[in-house]
């Protein structure tokens, strides 16, 4: 009896418990409904506001700027080739990379024993022949006198003959007489025939010898052109790269020994693509010749050089596109061959443009202006070209709008913006070039990096140290040095 009413106080218990926990269980549930019904709810939000810097869309009259890139050459470059084979016994001073050298200046002497050798045979044989031609010549003098006496003979031997048929007529003579004067006459007229042959030979035996001489002579000429290609000269004024050779080497005959280059006649090379050379072009189809500026880049300190545009390559090499154009340096000043520089070209101007920043127009051509409210617009403007980090564009039905200098993600139709508009005097201050000042253990640092660089022209690095040895240094020219330092 006692176990069953503690049974059925068990249960009672545990069916309170349960209704219990059902009781908070729809307590919690029911404070999550209304938590997630008030959180549902739409509250009041602030719109966003961004700031974005603007300008205003000012027409101008704009010459583009054609930049390229291109590299130095010289207009005038020769191969230095070993004339003759042989031993190197001499070399000009200066004969070395960087050597100057003077026109017609000796530069290299191979050994000209074998020349000297072969020029002297050439003499000697030239010599024999013409002795044998004096020889010729006087068997020749012989040989006319000796037809000559050969035929008084035959003639005294036809008036015998004559005077015994006279005699004979006249029935003094004899018959055997006169055949003796004929067999005589006969054989003189013979030995005439003999001698003409003699004659004929002796000729012939002069224009040989004269054809000998000229065959000598030849080879005598062929022989000293031998010996004068013992020696290398230049062919003009310019200073030596690519210098392989040393006195005491053996060279090959047309062997490259170094390259002779003009310094003072130098051009650059840089390719344009079509489009841009179609710009350049003038209402005849042709290429003037039009102003160029070349500028190179030395630690920060540009050194620019004006040049003519001459020429245009005559075909596109495979693998190329564009146009290769040529520009003359007027001013070869600080400039080598193989600099690679860049071509700043001016093209014709244009008008009623506008200059924008890069960031302001997107790839589609389109732009963010300033509408009503402080919102924003989209509207497509007609992009003429992109120099450096700015664009021209045309868009006559935006002027005097203002214009969303740089875009970001964060921006686009119907954004509300807070305009910033920089002044002209902040303009004009961030456009200063900066300076700094630096302390004497940098100085001198920079100081020895730049003396100790023998890539940099002398003039350029006069310039530099100048400069550097100021009070305020330029910002830009030290950053410059100290990126090429490692630092």
């Amino acid at each position: 009896m006692r176990f069953f009413r503690r049974s059925l106080v068990g249960l009672f218990l545990i069916s309170l418990t349960v209704g219990l926990l059902a009781l908070a269980g729809n307590a919690i549930y029911s404070g999550l409904q209304s938590r997630w019904a008030e959180e549902s709810r739409p509250g009041d939000m602030r719109e966003r506001v961004f700031t974005a810097e603007v300008g205003v869309m000012a027409p101008q009259t704009i010459t583009p700027v054609l930049t390229a890139f291109g590299e130095v050459r010289s207009r005038r470059t020769l191969e230095l080739r070993a004339p003759a084979e042989g031993l190197v016994i001499e070399l000009a001073d200066g004969f070395e990379d960087g050597g100057a050298v003077e026109a017609g200046q000796v530069l290299l002497r191979i050994d000209p024993a074998e020349a000297q050798s072969t020029r002297d045979t050439a003499a000697a044989d030239l010599r024999e022949a013409e002795a044998e031609l004096r020889d010729a010549t006087r068997a020749l003098d012989l040989a006319r006198e000796d037809v000559a006496a050969a035929q008084a003979q035959a003639d005294l031997r036809l008036r015998a003959l004559t005077r015994q048929q006279n005699l004979a007529q006249r029935g003094v003579g004899s018959a055997s007489a006169v055949e003796t004067a004929e067999l005589a006459a006969a054989t003189a007229t013979q030995a005439v025939l003999s001698r003409r042959q003699a004659l004929a030979l002796a000729e012939a035996r002069v224009d040989q010898a004269a054809t000998a001489i000229d065959r000598r002579r030849i080879t005598l000429a062929q022989a000293d052109r031998g010996l004068a290609e013992t020696e290398l000269t230049a062919g003009f004024s310019g200073v030596l790269a690519e210098v392989n050779v040393v006195a005491g080497r053996l060279v090959n005959r047309n062997e490259q020994i170094a390259r002779l280059i003009d310094p003072d006649a130098l051009e650059v090379a840089f390719r344009v693509s079509t489009t841009q050379y179609s710009r350049l072009l003038d209402d005849d189809g042709r290429l003037p010749r039009l102003d160029v500026t070349v500028v190179l880049d030395v630690f920060g300190l540009d050194i620019t050089a004006p040049a003519v545009l001459t020429r245009e390559s005559g075909a596109v090499e495979e693998g190329q596109s564009g146009r290769l154009l040529f520009a003359q340096l007027q001013e070869v000043r600080g400039f080598r061959a193989g600099d690679f520089v860049t071509v700043q070209l001016e093209e014709a101007p244009l008008s009623g443009v506008v200059l924008l920043p890069s960031t302001a127009v997107d790839g589609d051509g389109r732009i963010l202006v300033l509408g009503e409210e402080n919102r924003l617009e989209e509207a497509e403007v007609t992009v003429l070209r992109r120099q450096g980090d700015d664009v021209i564009v045309r868009a006559p039905d935006l002027h005097g709008r203002e214009v969303v200098q740089a875009r970001t993600p964060v921006l686009g139709a119907g954004i509300r913006i807070n305009p910033l508009r920089p002044a002209d005097a902040e303009e004009q201050a961030g456009a200063t070039p900066e300076t700094l000042a630096l302390d004497p253990e940098r100085r001198a640092r920079l100081i020895a990096f730049v003396e100790g660089n023998s890539f940099i022209p002398a003039d350029v690095k006069e310039r530099m140290l100048l400069q550097l040895n100021q009070d305020e240094v330029p910002a830009r020219m030290v950053a410059r040095i100290e990126a090429r330092m490692g630092s």
